[in-house]
């Protein structure tokens, strides 16, 4: 009589920053796929995940309460879950506040991602670990798409916390053998994206507008030109370079870009209305340094993992458009 086979046990994934838009998004993704979710908080029952909650599957998710700058906070979260992959997404996450607040941005993003590597390296067990980058990384990219070798131009804070981590990642992946990466994530929106980001901004502003409203929309500088795509499409690329036989680090983007001008009378023309009538410009809101131009080339994400983006360009304003209800 031949052995009993047992069943597989579900792949296990921790996911922190698990709150945010992409750690929402990457929620619903792994929970399709079979897996069991951890998602971590700095106080997991204080929390109130709206995001998760609003998609209805807050319940099918296990929280754990874990501080990324505190080593022995993350030790003990990873030893509750014991996960097969883990993605790293916490840290302060707006480029604009990071002029503001430098330190808690470098040691939320940065410390963060040299413990959860550290965390990694301890386990008694290999470990998947995702790691969430940022095309801010590149800076301006003179008007070209960025890629893979292209260097790092960070510009903001939030874009030098970013660049410390990706080459930490690279550190471990070197020196430890393990199987850690980054993703270099451009703009990517949905209806979840807090309102402090500028195309959440707009878009809610253009709703309120064209519902009678007679505010004014103020914004910074027009002229810039982003790469901006879908989140949902996004977290599956998160995904995939988890499954991938080596780790690599990969540019997530449309490889579309637009000005933020275009992008502003795309939706005002999407509601019916002249965004020339309803929009001023107010110095206060231009950054310190800002990137001209920043956009991708996804091409290697496309002949490795066959991953592509399908949103793009002004497609993503009327996709926001629709999605979003005020």
């Amino acid at each position: 009589m031949g052995a009993i086979k047992m069943p597989a046990l579900p792949r296990c994934a921790l996911i922190c920053g698990i709150s945010g838009q992409d750690g929402a998004y990457l929620t619903q993704l792994l929970l399709s796929k079979g897996y069991q979710v951890f998602g971590t908080s700095r106080d997991a029952q204080g929390s109130t995940f709206d995001n998760l909650k609003r998609m209805g599957i807050k319940e099918q998710v296990q929280f754990l309460s874990m501080a990324p700058e505190d080593f022995h906070s993350v030790l003990l979260a990873l030893q509750k879950c014991n996960p097969d992959e883990i993605y790293y997404l916490a840290g302060q996450s707006s480029v604009g506040l990071s002029f503001e607040q430098p330190a808690e941005t470098l040691q939320s993003i940065t410390l963060g991602a040299l413990n959860m590597l550290e965390g990694c390296r301890m386990m008694d067990k290999p470990v998947r670990f995702y790691n969430a980058g940022s095309g801010e990384c590149f800076g301006d990219t003179g008007g070209l798409p960025a890629d893979e070798k292209t260097p790092f131009s960070p510009m903001s804070p939030y874009a030098v916390a970013k660049s410390s981590a990706f080459w930490l990642v690279n550190n471990y992946r070197a020196a430890y053998g393990l199987y850690a990466c980054t993703g270099i994530l451009f703009n990517h929106e949905s209806p979840l994206r807090p309102e402090r980001f500028v195309t959440q901004k707009i878009i809610h502003a253009v709703k309120r507008i064209a519902g009678g409203s007679a505010e004014k929309l103020k914004l910074g500088r027009l002229d810039i030109v982003r790469d901006w795509g879908w989140a949902p499409e996004y977290v599956k690329a998160m995904w995939l370079m988890l499954q991938q036989d080596h780790p690599a680090d990969y540019v997530v983007a449309s490889g579309t870009p637009i000005s933020l001008e275009d992008f502003v009378r795309t939706a005002f023309e999407y509601a019916n209305l002249d965004w020339q009538a309803h929009v001023t410009q107010d110095p206060s809101l231009f950054r310190p340094a800002d990137a001209a131009v920043s956009f991708g080339n996804p091409n290697k994400a496309l002949e490795q993992m066959g991953w592509q983006a399908s949103v793009r360009g002004i497609d993503v304003v009327k996709q926001m458009y629709d999605a979003i209800s005020i």
